[in-house]
Order: structure tokens, then C-alpha cells, then sequence
């Protein structure tokens, strides 16, 4: 079996019954601000492109790039398709081409040709991707590859079930927001930038000891950020609390808790798996050290060929012809109409300040839950507040986007404060801005709801759920307890164990009990 580093999460699996293209990106994402690094736009794509199938693991535009997709790929290619709740990735994957696919069972073992098999084990809970993510398992010849990409499954003893795994490619590094917009005293941001770093890495190592594969590839990040306004987010200002470490970092990581078997792919690089999968040889096309070792030369020779790419994208945002506030009670209204679950998990209006395009004026907008409407801003106090551009929210209305975590808010051009703790409901109902997406989320809240496990488990002198309420994580691997508080290192939740609240964001109680 031969792997083919193709860049952030993209690889192509080539063996004697096919070849896989996973999850190609090359185009920016995020309105212009999340690049793959290292580079990889200079590849032979038309060769790389030309496989047997396809598998595009969810909709976020760091794994799912429209622009590449139709230009490079094999339209006959069979796509590999997670079972997933709405059909959006198939009919986006259509609409560029594809006319092959293969609906795959979540959790079931599919032969193709040639004794070629894969399993896809699809997650479909709102705050999984844009409804959705996915890993693919892969096994030809007895050889078995978990492209695990930046999924985060409650644990991996399906894919331990068919037998030990050979090459685990998984994700070690940021892919969000948090803490760099939100408006805070840097110290505080350098503070939990540090704790959302390790907790990063000890989800990591979780993973990689639950499947404990010959060889570990760290894969899915980090992107990295080319526009002068958001260059301070690449980790190379000596910032303990960035959280986008790269590759080499991982390898210095993982060595500390005894990694020996990382193996790093840069963009052409190849890895050979033999002797049944134990035994690998990778060629690189410039040494890996010496790669990293010239970062931030790389970066910034990048950001210069890049800047043209840059600034032509950001001349397409502005449309002043739209009646912003006007366009939002259209969209919005409607949904929040429908919406029981996350409307009442929001609990209270959302302020979104819109700058205008020379910085002059401020345009407050208020997403108001509890009264089903937008509205102009009256003054009052808001629990959760949002400042960007206002071209991008024109933009994002003149397309018709339904998802602003896929757009706005992954892109890091915007500054957040809140009182109080996190709330998933917020941004999952930004991601649901569509009426399909929005029924399957409000199905899947009072499903959650509905659900009461049972099972418990123990920590110290406590009885405790078994399941984490948030995503039902197994706590009795992945719940570490400090004094009478609980975290769940998957998602980095925290319970105080005396009262079952949740420190971490609105709602989810748990149930535990103190031994007699």
C-alpha cells in the first residue's frame, strides 16, 4: 500500500485494487484566511486527481474544496459517501460533477473490486462538522489504514473490532476560533491558549493509545493564516498559548510521552507500507527538518505569492445594494419561529456589531431568541456579542450561506465577548441556517434529551454517568477527575461533581453521587 501526502488532511491511498483521494484542498477557505500549509498548490494535480474514488470526509471548506474538486478530479472517480443526515454533501459533489457514488453504512464494512475494502464510520450530531464528519478505515492485502482526519469519535473500537490497525492518520492541531477573537486581556488569552493546546494534545494521545497502530501520521492542520490582519496566528512568534501547532511540534510532543512511530508527510511525500503493514519507508521531496527549521521563510514567501489570491477574494465581499438588516428578518425570523431547542439554549438575544467599510460607523443588529426576531439593537444587555465587517455579512447574505461557522467564524475575521460561560446552541444555530438543517438539529436535541443512560462509572469517591451529556463520550476513558471536578478530555467539558453543573457551557447536567 502506498500513501501519498498530499497536504492538511488530503492523502491518496494507492493499492493493487484502486486508489482514494481523500479530502483535497488547495484553495483558501474561510473567506481567504485558512491556507494549507505546507503548500501544496504546486503538486501534479492532474495526475494526483485522476483515482478511482473519492472520499470527501464533511462539508468544512478545509476538506471540501468546490474549486479544486471540479477542476482537478476525476469526475468518473465513485465517491465513498458517509451516512449522513441531510444530503447536501451528495448534492454539492452533483452539482460538480460527480455522477458515481457509492451510499455507504455507517459502521459496516463495504468490498469494492479487487478485494479492496473500507469502512466509514459517520458522526452526525449538530456540532460535528457542518452537520456532520467522518473517518474512513481502508484494508487491501491485509494491510489496514484509519484516515481518522480531525474526527472526533467517542472512541475507535469499531475500527480495533476488524483487526489491528496499521497507519493511523489523525489530527493533533487547532481548527478553531478560540481564545484568539475574544476580547480579552492577553494574559487571559495566552492562558487558556495554553490549556486548549495541551488539552489538544492529550485528546491525541487518547486516540493514538486506544488504536496503538504500527505508525502515526499527524495530519489535518495546522492551516496557515497569509492576510497581514490575521499573520499573528501562525505559531512562529514564540507564543506558548498559539494553538496551531505544526508537525514538528507534534513529533517533540509526542516523544515526551514516549512516541517513537510519527511519521511526517509533507506535500510528496510517499510512504510504502510492506511486510503486512509493519514495516514503512517514506521519501520526502526536501528534508522534513530542514522544512520546519525555515518556517517562517516558507510563510513568507508564501503570504507573497498568495497576496494577489488574497486581495481579489476580498474585493468580492462588498455588496452595498444589501439591505442587511432587512435580508436577516427574511432569513432568520422564520427559523427562529421553528426552533424550540436551540432557541431556548441560546436563551437570549445575540448582538452582532457590523463595522462599516471604512470604520466609521457601527451597525448593531440584534438576533433576539426569546422574542423570534432580528431587530435593530435597543441598548439592552446582551449575553453574546459578535464584531466583524460588514461586507462579510453582505457576502454571506449574497450567496445565500447556510452555515456561518463554515464561513464567518472559522475564518477568524471577528472579535467575540460573552457573559458567562460557552454555548454550543449559539453557534450550532449558525450553522443551521437552513430549513433542512435546522428540523435534523432540533430532531437531534429532543432525541438527546429524551435519552437516559444508564450506565455509571466511577471516579474516587464518585458515581458518575457513565456517558459525557454532552456528546456521550465514555468518561471512563476519557473523564479525568481534579478534586470534585470532571473533565472530558474529548471536548474539554468540565462538571462540578457536588452540584452536576456544567462549567462549561449552558444545559447538560450531569448525575453523580457521592459513595456513602
Amino acid at each position: 500500500m502506498r500513501i501519498t501526502g498530499t497536504g492538511h488532511a488530503s492523502m491518496r491511498i494507492d493499492t493493487a485494487a484502486g486508489s482514494i483521494l481523500c479530502d483535497p484542498w488547495v484553495n483558501p477557505a474561510f473567506f481567504a484566511s485558512w491556507f494549507p500549509f505546507p503548500d501544496n498548490s504546486l503538486l501534479d494535480w492532474e495526475t494526483l486527481g485522476d483515482v478511482d474514488y473519492l472520499y470527501v470526509s464533511h462539508l468544512h471548506r478545509d476538506h471540501f474544496d468546490a474549486v479544486h474538486l471540479k477542476k482537478y478530479i476525476n469526475k468518473k472517480a465513485t465517491v465513498l459517501l458517509p451516512e449522513y443526515p441531510t444530503s447536501q454533501l451528495e448534492d454539492e459533489l452533483r452539482d460538480l460533477g460527480f455522477t458515481s457514488f457509492l451510499r455507504t453504512k455507517s459502521d459496516e464494512v463495504h468490498e469494492l473490486d479487487g478485494g479492496l475494502k473500507v469502512m466509514i464510520q459517520a458522526l452526525i450530531s449538530p456540532t460535528d462538522g457542518p452537520i456532520g464528519d467522518s473517518s474512513l478505515w481502508v484494508e487491501h492485502d491485509g494491510i489496514r489504514v484509519l484516515n481518522q482526519n480531525d474526527a472526533r469519535p467517542s472512541d475507535l473500537s469499531r475500527f480495533n473490532e476488524l483487526g489491528h490497525v496499521h497507519a493511523h492518520m489523525l489530527q493533533f492541531s487547532g481548527a478553531i476560533w478560540y481564545p484568539m477573537v475574544y476580547e480579552l486581556p492577553q494574559n487571559a488569552k495566552t492562558a487558556f491558549g495554553k490549556q486548549k493546546r495541551e488539552r489538544q494534545f492529550d485528546r491525541t494521545w487518547r486516540y493514538i493509545d486506544d488504536l496503538k497502530a504500527d505508525f502515526v501520521f499527524p495530519i489535518a492542520g495546522p492551516p496557515c493564516f497569509l492576510d497581514d490582519e490575521l499573520w499573528q496566528f501562525n505559531d512562529i512568534h514564540g507564543d506558548e498559548g498559539n494553538i496551531f501547532p505544526d508537525q514538528s511540534v507534534f513529533m517533540t510532543e509526542y516523544a515526551k510521552v514516549g512516541g517513537t512511530n510519527g511519521v511526517v508527510q509533507l506535500p510528496g511525500s510517499v510512504t510504502v507500507l510492506t511486510d503486512g503493514g509493519t514495516k514503512q519507508t517514506t521519501t520526502h521531496p526536501t528534508p522534513v527538518d530542514e522544512f520546519f527549521a525555515n518556517k517562517k521563510q516558507h510563510l513568507e514567501e508564501m503570504r507573497e505569492r498568495k497576496r494577489p489570491v488574497i486581495e481579489a477574494e476580498k474585493a468580492s465581499w462588498r455588496h452595498p445594494e444589501v439591505d442587511v438588516l432587512g435580508e436577516l428578518k427574511k432569513r432568520i425570523e422564520p427559523l427562529l419561529e421553528e426552533s424550540i431547542f436551540m432557541a431556548k439554549g441560546v436563551g437570549g438575544p445575540v448582538r452582532f456589531d457590523l463595522v462599516s467599510y471604512d470604520g466609521d460607523e457601527v451597525e448593531s443588529i440584534v438576533v433576539d431568541f426569546p422574542g423570534k426576531q432580528v431587530r435593530a439593537y435597543a441598548d439592552e444587555k446582551v449575553r453574546y456579542r459578535f464584531r466583524t465587517q460588514r461586507e462579510l455579512i453582505e457576502h454571506l447574505i449574497f450567496i445565500d450561506e447556510g452555515d456561518w461557522v463554515n464561513s464567518l467564524f472559522l475564518s477568524c475575521r471577528f472579535s467575540a465577548a460573552r457573559i458567562g460561560q460557552y454555548n454550543e446552541f449559539v453557534y450550532a444555530f449558525f450553522k443551521c441556517l437552513s430549513e433542512e438543517r435546522l428540523q435534523y438539529a432540533e430532531g437531534w436535541y429532543d432525541e438527546h434529551e429524551k435519552a437516559v443512560d444508564a450506565e455509571d462509572t466511577e471516579f474516587g469517591d464518585w458515581t458518575v454517568q457513565r456517558r459525557c451529556p454532552h456528546l456521550k463520550a465514555d468518561l471512563s476513558r476519557f473523564g479525568i477527575l481534579d478534586g470534585n471536578t470532571l473533565t472530558c478530555q474529548l471536548h474539554g467539558w468540565k462538571f462540578d461533581l457536588p452540584s452536576g453543573r456544567c462549567l462549561t457551557s449552558v444545559g447538560h447536567k450531569i448525575r453523580a453521587e457521592k459513595k456513602a
